[in-house]
């Protein structure tokens, strides 16, 4: 099952690995954490092996004046643990965002900025995030 159309969109093998995620609520503020590290499993994809991890930790505040909307960070930490240098990308930054109805329809807008204090030579100084979710609460 071949899920990238383009040898540059993904790693070319199978991966497994653990992941974990925390999540505490307390009073307007959401903090949390997600982490997992995927390891390549198959040797004859003659691609190179994947030891990489991901580290998501967040933190949002929302707004009792202003019902749906909220002050957010979720940066995205990579390490590539094969790498010989320029192993970690870490982000920091934040944005803001919006949870409305569009019609019937609930949906989460966000907008993030990033500057990557630590990052690969080849990687982009900033990241800039938009996200449209769509919502379908029970």
């Amino acid at each position: 099952m071949n899920t990238a159309t383009d040898d540059r969109l993904g790693q070319g093998a199978w991966g497994v690995g653990p992941a974990a995620v925390a999540l505490k609520i307390s009073g307007p503020w959401v903090f949390g954490g997600l982490i997992n590290n995927v390891w390549s499993i198959t040797e004859d994809s003659g691609r190179a092996d994947v030891n990489q991890m991901l580290i998501q930790p967040f933190i949002n505040y929302n707004f009792a004046d202003k019902p749906g909307r909220y002050l957010t960070s979720a940066p995205i930490i990579t390490a590539n643990w094969k790498a010989d240098n320029d192993k970690w990308l870490i982000p920091l930054g934040m944005g803001i965002g919006q949870v409305m109805k569009i019609g019937k329809q609930p949906v989460n807008i966000q907008a993030s900025a990033y500057y990557n204090v630590e990052r690969p030579d080849n990687a982009a100084k900033y990241q800039i995030r938009l996200q449209i979710q769509l919502m379908f609460p029970k």
